[in-house]
Protein backbone atom coordinates (compact mmCIF):
# COMPACT_ATOMS: atom_id res chain seq x y z
CA UNK A 1 0.00 0.00 0.00
CA UNK A 2 1.36 3.40 -0.95
CA UNK A 3 1.99 5.86 1.87
CA UNK A 4 0.73 9.45 1.85
CA UNK A 5 4.28 10.63 1.14
CA UNK A 6 4.60 8.21 -1.79
CA UNK A 7 1.27 9.38 -3.22
CA UNK A 8 2.24 13.05 -2.88
CA UNK A 9 5.40 12.26 -4.86
CA UNK A 10 3.37 10.41 -7.48
CA UNK A 11 0.95 13.34 -7.75
CA UNK A 12 3.92 15.70 -8.02
CA UNK A 13 5.44 13.70 -10.88
CA UNK A 14 2.12 13.35 -12.72
CA UNK A 15 1.20 17.03 -12.54
CA UNK A 16 4.66 18.06 -13.72
CA UNK A 17 4.70 15.47 -16.53
CA UNK A 18 1.22 16.37 -17.76
CA UNK A 19 1.98 20.09 -17.67
CA UNK A 20 5.28 19.61 -19.51
CA UNK A 21 3.68 17.33 -22.13
CA UNK A 22 1.22 20.11 -22.97
CA UNK A 23 3.90 22.80 -23.03
CA UNK A 24 2.25 24.76 -20.23
CA UNK A 25 4.18 27.10 -17.98
CA UNK A 26 3.29 27.33 -14.29
CA UNK A 27 1.61 30.67 -14.98
CA UNK A 28 -0.39 29.26 -17.89
CA UNK A 29 -1.68 26.32 -15.87
CA UNK A 30 -2.46 28.61 -12.93
CA UNK A 31 -4.57 30.81 -15.20
CA UNK A 32 -6.32 27.83 -16.74
CA UNK A 33 -7.27 26.05 -13.49
CA UNK A 34 -7.56 28.83 -10.90
CA UNK A 35 -4.83 27.44 -8.64
CA UNK A 36 -2.01 29.81 -7.72
CA UNK A 37 1.38 29.44 -9.37
CA UNK A 38 3.05 29.04 -5.97
CA UNK A 39 0.65 26.23 -4.98
CA UNK A 40 1.25 24.35 -8.24
CA UNK A 41 5.00 24.71 -7.71
CA UNK A 42 4.72 23.29 -4.18
CA UNK A 43 2.60 20.38 -5.43
CA UNK A 44 5.08 19.57 -8.22
CA UNK A 45 7.92 19.52 -5.69
CA UNK A 46 5.94 17.20 -3.41
CA UNK A 47 6.00 19.81 -0.65
CA UNK A 48 2.24 20.23 -0.31
CA UNK A 49 -0.66 17.90 0.54
CA UNK A 50 -3.32 19.34 -1.79
CA UNK A 51 -7.01 18.93 -1.07
CA UNK A 52 -9.40 17.07 -3.37
CA UNK A 53 -10.86 20.40 -4.53
CA UNK A 54 -7.42 21.70 -5.57
CA UNK A 55 -6.61 18.44 -7.36
CA UNK A 56 -9.94 18.56 -9.21
CA UNK A 57 -9.10 22.07 -10.45
CA UNK A 58 -5.69 20.89 -11.62
CA UNK A 59 -7.17 17.85 -13.36
CA UNK A 60 -9.70 20.04 -15.16
CA UNK A 61 -6.98 22.46 -16.25
CA UNK A 62 -4.84 19.59 -17.52
CA UNK A 63 -7.76 17.93 -19.32
CA UNK A 64 -7.63 14.67 -17.36
CA UNK A 65 -9.76 12.90 -14.78
CA UNK A 66 -8.96 13.41 -11.10
CA UNK A 67 -8.12 9.72 -10.67
CA UNK A 68 -5.40 10.14 -13.32
CA UNK A 69 -3.35 12.31 -10.96
CA UNK A 70 -2.89 9.29 -8.65
CA UNK A 71 -1.96 6.98 -11.51
CA UNK A 72 1.31 6.17 -13.19
CA UNK A 73 2.00 7.37 -16.74
CA UNK A 74 0.50 4.95 -19.30
CA UNK A 75 2.97 2.25 -20.32
CA UNK A 76 2.75 -0.47 -22.97
CA UNK A 77 4.02 -3.05 -20.47
CA UNK A 78 1.52 -2.17 -17.72
CA UNK A 79 -0.38 -5.10 -16.23
CA UNK A 80 -4.16 -5.27 -16.79
CA UNK A 81 -4.56 -6.53 -13.20
CA UNK A 82 -4.41 -4.35 -10.09
CA UNK A 83 -3.89 -6.44 -6.98
CA UNK A 84 -5.42 -5.17 -3.74
CA UNK A 85 -1.99 -4.33 -2.31
CA UNK A 86 -1.18 -2.20 -5.41
CA UNK A 87 -4.27 0.00 -5.17
CA UNK A 88 -3.20 3.36 -3.69
CA UNK A 89 -5.30 4.99 -0.98
CA UNK A 90 -5.33 8.73 -0.43
CA UNK A 91 -6.99 10.78 2.33
CA UNK A 92 -8.29 14.26 1.56
CA UNK A 93 -6.69 16.48 4.24
CA UNK A 94 -9.73 18.75 4.28
CA UNK A 95 -12.76 16.42 4.45
CA UNK A 96 -11.09 13.20 5.62
CA UNK A 97 -12.60 11.13 2.84
CA UNK A 98 -10.49 8.19 1.67
CA UNK A 99 -10.28 7.28 -2.01
CA UNK A 100 -8.76 4.09 -3.40
CA UNK A 101 -7.86 3.79 -7.08
CA UNK A 102 -9.06 0.36 -8.19
CA UNK A 103 -7.96 0.46 -11.83
CA UNK A 104 -4.61 -1.06 -12.91
CA UNK A 105 -1.88 1.61 -12.64
CA UNK A 106 -0.38 2.73 -15.94
CA UNK A 107 -2.80 0.64 -18.02
CA UNK A 108 -4.23 2.80 -20.81
CA UNK A 109 -8.04 2.75 -20.56
CA UNK A 110 -10.83 5.35 -20.90
CA UNK A 111 -12.49 3.86 -17.78
CA UNK A 112 -11.33 4.37 -14.20
CA UNK A 113 -12.81 2.91 -11.02
CA UNK A 114 -12.46 4.48 -7.58
CA UNK A 115 -13.78 3.40 -4.17
CA UNK A 116 -14.50 6.13 -1.60
CA UNK A 117 -15.11 5.99 2.16
CA UNK A 118 -16.96 9.16 3.12
CA UNK A 119 -16.96 10.07 6.85
CA UNK A 120 -20.06 11.31 8.70
CA UNK A 121 -20.46 15.07 8.30
CA UNK A 122 -18.02 15.25 5.37
CA UNK A 123 -18.62 17.67 2.51
CA UNK A 124 -16.65 18.22 -0.71
CA UNK A 125 -17.63 20.87 -3.27
CA UNK A 126 -16.12 20.59 -6.75
CA UNK A 127 -16.30 23.64 -9.01
CA UNK A 128 -16.54 21.39 -12.05
CA UNK A 129 -16.88 23.02 -15.47
CA UNK A 130 -17.27 21.67 -18.99
CA UNK A 131 -14.32 19.58 -20.19
CA UNK A 132 -12.64 19.56 -23.59
CA UNK A 133 -14.43 16.25 -24.25
CA UNK A 134 -17.48 14.89 -22.40
CA UNK A 135 -16.55 13.15 -19.14
CA UNK A 136 -19.13 10.93 -17.50
CA UNK A 137 -19.28 9.59 -13.97
CA UNK A 138 -21.55 7.16 -12.14
CA UNK A 139 -21.73 6.85 -8.35
CA UNK A 140 -22.99 3.59 -6.83
CA UNK A 141 -23.54 3.62 -3.05
CA UNK A 142 -22.38 0.39 -1.41
CA UNK A 143 -22.99 1.22 2.28
CA UNK A 144 -24.63 4.10 4.13
CA UNK A 145 -26.28 7.10 2.49
CA UNK A 146 -25.23 10.44 1.06
CA UNK A 147 -26.37 13.49 -0.88
CA UNK A 148 -25.06 14.59 -4.26
CA UNK A 149 -25.96 18.07 -5.49
CA UNK A 150 -25.63 18.68 -9.23
CA UNK A 151 -26.03 22.36 -9.90
CA UNK A 152 -29.30 23.22 -8.14
CA UNK A 153 -30.63 19.64 -7.99
CA UNK A 154 -29.95 17.39 -4.97
CA UNK A 155 -30.08 13.59 -5.12
CA UNK A 156 -30.42 11.63 -1.87
CA UNK A 157 -28.74 8.27 -2.36
CA UNK A 158 -29.05 5.15 -0.19
CA UNK A 159 -27.23 1.83 -0.37
CA UNK A 160 -27.76 0.27 -3.80
CA UNK A 161 -28.66 3.55 -5.53
CA UNK A 162 -26.67 4.61 -8.59
CA UNK A 163 -26.43 8.17 -9.98
CA UNK A 164 -25.18 8.97 -13.49
CA UNK A 165 -23.85 12.44 -14.27
CA UNK A 166 -21.77 14.43 -16.72
CA UNK A 167 -18.93 16.47 -15.25
CA UNK A 168 -19.93 19.86 -16.60
CA UNK A 169 -21.36 21.69 -13.59
CA UNK A 170 -20.61 22.22 -9.87
CA UNK A 171 -20.99 19.05 -7.77
CA UNK A 172 -21.27 18.82 -3.98
CA UNK A 173 -20.88 15.50 -2.15
CA UNK A 174 -22.10 15.50 1.45
CA UNK A 175 -22.82 12.97 4.18
CA UNK A 176 -25.25 14.46 6.73
CA UNK A 177 -25.66 11.12 8.49
CA UNK A 178 -23.98 9.54 11.54
CA UNK A 179 -22.72 6.55 9.55
CA UNK A 180 -19.87 6.62 7.06
CA UNK A 181 -20.82 6.04 3.43
CA UNK A 182 -18.92 3.87 1.00
CA UNK A 183 -19.39 4.18 -2.73
CA UNK A 184 -17.93 3.22 -6.08
CA UNK A 185 -17.18 5.79 -8.77
CA UNK A 186 -16.87 4.84 -12.45
CA UNK A 187 -15.45 7.56 -14.68
CA UNK A 188 -15.05 7.53 -18.43
CA UNK A 189 -13.90 9.93 -21.11
CA UNK A 190 -12.85 9.62 -24.72
CA UNK A 191 -9.31 8.27 -24.83
CA UNK A 192 -8.23 11.16 -27.05
CA UNK A 193 -9.18 13.58 -24.26
CA UNK A 194 -6.62 12.08 -21.88
CA UNK A 195 -3.13 13.42 -22.71
CA UNK A 196 -0.31 10.90 -22.44
CA UNK A 197 2.53 12.18 -20.33
CA UNK A 198 6.14 11.47 -21.26
CA UNK A 199 8.12 9.56 -18.66
CA UNK A 200 10.67 11.66 -16.88
CA UNK A 201 14.28 10.78 -17.77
Amino acid sequence: MSSTSDLNQRIAARVHALRSAQGLSLDALATRCGVSRSMISLIERGESSPTAVVLERLATGLGVMLASLFDEAPAASASPVARRAEQPEWTDPQSGYVRRNLSPPGFASPIQLVEVRFPPGARVAYETTARQSPTHQQVWVIDGAMDVQLGSETHRLAAGDCLAMQLDQPIIFSNPHRQAARYLVAITAEASAIPTARRAP
